[in-house]
């Protein structure tokens, strides 16, 4: 049996297939990207599951795509990680969330782009993937993610120049007390998935001209740090996987408008479309 699993830094979702395919079960645990979450922290999130537990000396082979596994100090430390929970498995394989994502989005050549906690883009060219840029995580870079826009709606909220009651109904929703801000921040762990749960705030609500230029922008800076960079961009289709770039579609579109650049597929949770790839192209299911 094969286990491949999609791993961001809020959620990880795992799907076991039998070798002629078919899923055996689906499962979630919490984030794990080990360039944020120390070692401890990985190894509880995983064995703490109770349908890995029940199948960790059973699997023969595991694929995590993941955030935070494009450098190889973090990449090597979840491979470990796994590798020492399911000591049977002959074959622990672990690579970047963005291969994932180009195996749920296409087969065809493409740039694809991520937008959940935090964001990344890549160049397809139908067979090798090509980075424009290395990704140096949320406090440098990410823009249009959900850690990105939480950013953003702090200081909005701070600054005030979030609309009255925008802001009264943010007060409501979260502890915006400036203490607990910063020991979330600055003393606790997990800082990054903390700031992208203040984005939900937005996908939430109704949609207003604030939200509209908030998000507006996000995209903006994304399409031009993270599309435009690839020389390719106005000649193949632009991919988006992700929950920001589910809610977005419509911005996303706009955005690309004056560009001339083709919106492809936006793929909410590219899990699915990782089982059919394995299906058509390592199981080889007829």
């Amino acid at each position: 049996m094969i286990l491949i699993a999609d791993g961001g830094s809020t959620k990880c979702d795992w799907i076991l297939l039998d070798k002629k395919g078919e899923e055996v079960f689906k499962t979630r645990t919490k984030g794990l990207n080990p360039a944020v979450f120390p070692e401890h922290m990985l190894e509880q999130r995983i064995e703490e599951n109770a349908d890995l537990q029940g199948v960790k000396n059973k699997v023969d082979k595991i694929h995590f795509y993941g955030a935070g596994c494009g450098t190889e100090t973090p990449r090597k430390l979840l491979q470990d990680i796994i590798a020492n929970f399911f000591t049977n498995a002959s074959e622990v394989l672990v690579k970047e969330d963005i291969v994932a994502a180009v195996y749920a989005a296409t087969n065809e050549p493409g740039i694809v782009c991520i937008l959940g906690t935090g964001s990344n883009s890549c160049y397809f060219d139908g067979e090798n993937i090509e980075m424009a840029v290395q990704s140096l995580g949320y406090i440098l870079m990410d823009e249009a993610s959900g850690n990105y826009f939480g950013k953003r709606l702090i200081r909005d909220y701070y600054y005030k120049r979030m609309p009255p009651d925008i802001a009264k109904k943010f007060e409501e929703s979260y502890n915006l007390d400036s203490d607990e801000i910063k020991k979330n921040l600055y003393q606790r762990e997990n800082p990054n998935t903390y700031l992208a749960s203040f984005a939900e705030f937005i996908f939430s609500n109704e949609r207003n001209g604030y939200f509209y230029k908030l998000v507006h922008e996000g995209v903006q800076d994304f399409i031009h740090t993270r599309v435009l960079c690839f020389k390719q961009a106005q000649n193949v289709p632009i991919h988006f996987i992700g929950t920001i770039a589910y809610f977005s579609e419509d911005i996303i579109r706009a955005v690309a408008q004056p560009y001339h650049l083709e919106i492809g597929n936006i793929v909410r949770r590219p899990i699915d479309g990782i089982v059919e790839h394995y299906r058509k192209n390592v199981l080889k299911v007829k």
